[in-house]
C-alpha cells in the first residue's frame, strides 16, 4: 500500500511535470511556391487543348478510351502491381512506427518473481559442535527467500521531444500513403501507354506486311512483263528494292510487339507471354474523348500524390528539429516498484510482506551539449532540404502539366493532317492504279506512288499512338488514377 501522504506529494509534481512546453519549431504549412496557380488561374497551355473543360478530371480516366481490354489491364494492375505492393509494404511499416511512437509516452511495466534458497555460513566461535545457551550452533544457516514484484518506469515528455516524435512519425506515415498513391497513379499510366504502343505496332506491322505482300506481287508481274518484253530490268530491280525495304521493316515492329507483351504481363504481376493469348490479336489504338477535362492548377497541385509526399516529408523534417532540441534540457523519470518479499511462499501477497518504492530520477548530459548542438544544426539543415525538394516538386509538377497539355494539343493537330495527308495518299494511288491499267504511267510512278502511301499510313499510325499516350501522360500529369486499387489511401488535399 502507498502511503496517502506520498500520493499527496508525488501527484502534484507529476502534474506540473506534465504541464511541460513542446520546444522547437511549430510547423506552418508549406510555403506557396506557385502563386498563381494557387490564385485559380488557368493552365497557361490549356488553350492548345481544343474542346477542354476546367472542371475536376475523373480518377479512373483510362474508362473514357472505352476499350475495355484496356480497362481490365489498369485494373488488374492496380490489384497486383508489385511496386504497389512493395510501398504499401512501406506504409504498414510506417504505421507501425506511429504506433510505437504513441506508445512511448505510457509507463513501461514489467513484473518478475524468484525463490532463493540461501545457505549463510555461521562463524565457529567456540569450534564444532559448540554450545551455546545450552543449544548446538549449526555450521550454517539455510534461509528461503520468495520475491513477486511489479517495476514501472515513466519518462515524463516534459519539453516534447517524444510528442515531436509522434508529429515525425505520423508526417512519415502520411508521406507513404502518398507514396502508395503515386505508384498507383504511375502503374496505370505505365499500363496503357504500354497497351497503346502495343496496339500501334501491331498496326504497322499490319501495314507493312499488307505492303510488302502487294510489292511482292508487283515484282512477280513485272518479271512476266520483263519476260514479254513491256517492263526493263531496272523496273525489276527498283521494285524488288521498294519490296526488300519494306519487308525489313517488319521485325523491327514484331519486337516492339514482343516487348510490349512482356512489359504489360510485368506490369499486372505475371511472367512473360502470359498474355499474348489475350492480346496477340490485333486491335485499333483507342483514341482520346472528344472533350477533356483538366480542371486547374490549383486542384492539380493539391491533388497529386508527388506534392503531397513532399509537404508531408517537410512536416516531418520540421518535427525531427524539435525532437534535437528536447536533447538541450534533463529527463525526467519516474519509477516505481511495488510487491512482497518472505521467507514463506504462503506470505506472498499479504499486506506484512508488501513492500515498494516511488521517486523520481533527472538525468541531464550537460556535457553533450557541444554534440546536440551540431545534431540541431544537422536537423535544421534537413529541413532546408526538405523545403527546397518541396518546391522543386511543386515546380516540376506544373512543368510536367504545362507540357504535357501542349504536347497534347499539338499532336491532336498532327493526326488530323497526318489523317489528310493518309486520305490524298490513297486516292492519289487509286488513281495511279487506274491510269496503270491505262497504260499512260509508268511502273516507276506507280511505284512512287505507293512508297508515299504506305509512307503516310505508317505516319498517320504512329501519330494515332503518340496522340493517345500523350492523352495518357496528360491525365498522369494532372495526378489521376490513384486511391483505387486494394490499398485505397485517402490522401488529405485541403
Amino acid at each position: 500500500m502507498i502511503p496517502n501522504t506520498l500520493l499527496r506529494g508525488v501527484l502534484p509534481v507529476t502534474a506540473a511535470l506534465l504541464g511541460g512546453c513542446v520546444v522547437g519549431p511549430d510547423y506552418a504549412g508549406a510555403p506557396d511556391v506557385a502563386p498563381r496557380a494557387e490564385a485559380g488561374a488557368p493552365f497557361m497551355r490549356g488553350n492548345t487543348v481544343r474542346n477542354a473543360v476546367a472542371v475536376d478530371p475523373p480518377a479512373r480516366w483510362w474508362t473514357a478510351l472505352r476499350d475495355p481490354v484496356l480497362s481490365d489491364l489498369v485494373e488488374e494492375a492496380l490489384a497486383s502491381s508489385t511496386n504497389v505492393r512493395i510501398v504499401s509494404a512501406r506504409l504498414l511499416q510506417s504505421r507501425a512506427v506511429l504506433g510505437q511512437r504513441t506508445a512511448d509516452l505510457a509507463p513501461s511495466i514489467s513484473a518478475r518473481t524468484f525463490a532463493l534458497n540461501n545457505q549463510l555460513p555461521v562463524r565457529d566461535f567456540a569450534g564444532s559442535g559448540a554450545v551455546v545457551a545450552g543449544a548446538a550452533v549449526p555450521k550454517s544457516l539455510n534461509i528461503d527467500l520468495y520475491n513477486a514484484s511489479f517495476d514501472a518506469t515513466w519518462e515524463i515528455d516534459i519539453f516534447g521531444g517524444k510528442q515531436r516524435a509522434i508529429e515525425q512519425a505520423a508526417a512519415q506515415g502520411e508521406a507513404a500513403e502518398a507514396a502508395v498513391a503515386d505508384a498507383q497513379v504511375q502503374v496505370a499510366a505505365e499500363v496503357a501507354q504500354a497497351y497503346v504502343t502495343l496496339r500501334g505496332a501491331q498496326r504497322r506491322l499490319t501495314l507493312t506486311q499488307r505492303a510488302a505482300t502487294l510489292q511482292r506481287e508487283a515484282v512477280g508481274l513485272s518479271q512476266q512483263r520483263l519476260a514479254g518484253g513491256a517492263a526493263s530490268s531496272l523496273d525489276v530491280e527498283r521494285l524488288r528494292t521498294q519490296f526488300e525495304t519494306t519487308a525489313s521493316q517488319a521485325p523491327a515492329f514484331q519486337a516492339q510487339v514482343d516487348q510490349s507483351l512482356n512489359q504489360i504481363a510485368v506490369l499486372v504481376s505475371r511472367e512473360p507471354g502470359a498474355v499474348d493469348a489475350v492480346l496477340r490479336q490485333p486491335r485499333a489504338v483507342p483514341m482520346p474523348p472528344r472533350v477533356v477535362a483538366i480542371g486547374d492548377p490549383s486542384a492539380m497541385i493539391r491533388r497529386r500524390p508527388d506534392i503531397r509526399r513532399a509537404e508531408r516529408q517537410l512536416a516531418a523534417a520540421n518535427a525531427q528539429i524539435g525532437q534535437s532540441v528536447a536533447r538541450l534540457f534533463p529527463r525526467v523519470n519516474l519509477i516505481g516498484n511495488a510487491g512482497w518479499v518472505s521467507p514463506n511462499i504462503g506470505s506472498i501477497g499479504s499486506l506484512a510482506a508488501s513492500t515498494y518504492n516511488l521517486g523520481p530520477t533527472l538525468s541531464w548530459s550537460v556535457l553533450d551539449f557541444g554534440r546536440t548542438l551540431a545534431q540541431i544544426r544537422q536537423s535544421e539543415a534537413g529541413a532546408d532540404e526538405a523545403l527546397a525538394q518541396y518546391e522543386q516538386t511543386v515546380l516540376q509538377a506544373m512543368q510536367d502539366a504545362e507540357t504535357s497539355l501542349s504536347r497534347y494539343g499539338n499532336q491532336r493537330t498532327t493526326v488530323a493532317r497526318l489523317a489528310r495527308a493518309s486520305a490524298s495518299a490513297g486516292k492519289a494511288s487509286m488513281l495511279t492504279d487506274q491510269r496503270n491499267t491505262a497504260g499512260t504511267i509508268s511502273t516507276i510512278d506507280v511505284l512512287d506512288v505507293e512508297r508515299q502511301r504506305l509512307q503516310a499510313e505508317q505516319s498517320l499510325a504512329q501519330a494515332q499512338a503518340d496522340y493517345t499516350n500523350a492523352y495518357v501522360a496528360l491525365q498522369k500529369s494532372l495526378g489521376l488514377g490513384w486511391g483505387l486499387g486494394p490499398e485505397r489511401v485517402a490522401l488529405d488535399v485541403r
